[in-house]
């Protein structure tokens, strides 16, 4: 995998918004999710909060290495609601982030157009009042050697930026470690080039 692909946007934390049109109010929020179960936690948690709303639209982008999507529009008409928020989380390139829109009635209709401006406005500014992180694609693995190699293998560790997880000092040396996809195979080749070393990880 190069460089290009294993790194991916999400957010660092939850951002709300309140957008009001003619007497209606939307409560855009936006979170990080990892999954269709934490999603449907966090919108069970906006539901009860808004329980006097009629509508909770939503949309997810999840899963960075296969990017599954889902909108719901909660009454609504057709793709006026869920879809321009799904269309907000694409524009901003985000993954692993759900979304929930939730509307008060104002008294006057908006209209399907004043329904998608309104529904991806809440979605845009729940977003930009959160931070914009990037992430890194890893994987793990885990190094074996003895205290001769020792110093070297934690030379290549350092060298490729891995994240130490565990280590343990005994009869002989042992890492866990995470390391980013694209150099991971680079790491391996090197760390096998050691005697009385072994590498193990998910390639």
């Amino acid at each position: 995998m190069s460089e290009e692909q294993d790194i991916y946007k999400t957010i660092a934390k939850q951002g709300e918004s309140l957008f009001k049109d003619r007497g209606s109010k939307f409560f855009g929020y936006v979170f990080p999710v990892h999954d269709e179960d934490e999603f449907k936690e966090k919108l069970a948690g906006i539901k009860t909060e808004h329980h006097q709303a009629r509508h909770h639209c939503y949309a997810y982008r999840l899963d960075p290495d296969e990017i599954r999507y889902r909108a719901n529009d909660d009454g609504e008409p057709s793709h006026s609601a869920g879809t321009p928020i799904l269309h907000a989380l694409q524009s901003s390139e985000v993954i692993d982030v759900g979304a929930v829109v939730v509307r008060y009635f104002g008294g006057t209709k908006l209209g399907v157009s004043g329904l998608i401006n309104a529904y991806r406005t809440a979605a845009e500014q729940a977003i930009e009042n959160t931070k914009i992180i990037t992430k890194e694609l890893e994987y793990a693995g885990q190094i074996k050697t003895d205290y001769a190699h020792l110093s070297q293998v934690i030379y290549f560790l350092e060298q490729y930026n891995a994240s130490i997880t565990k280590r343990v000092m005994e009869y002989d040396c042992q890492f866990e470690f995470r390391v980013r996809r694209s150099v991971f195979n680079e790491l391996k080749d090197k760390v096998e080039t050691l005697e009385n070393t072994s590498f193990v990880g998910r390639n």
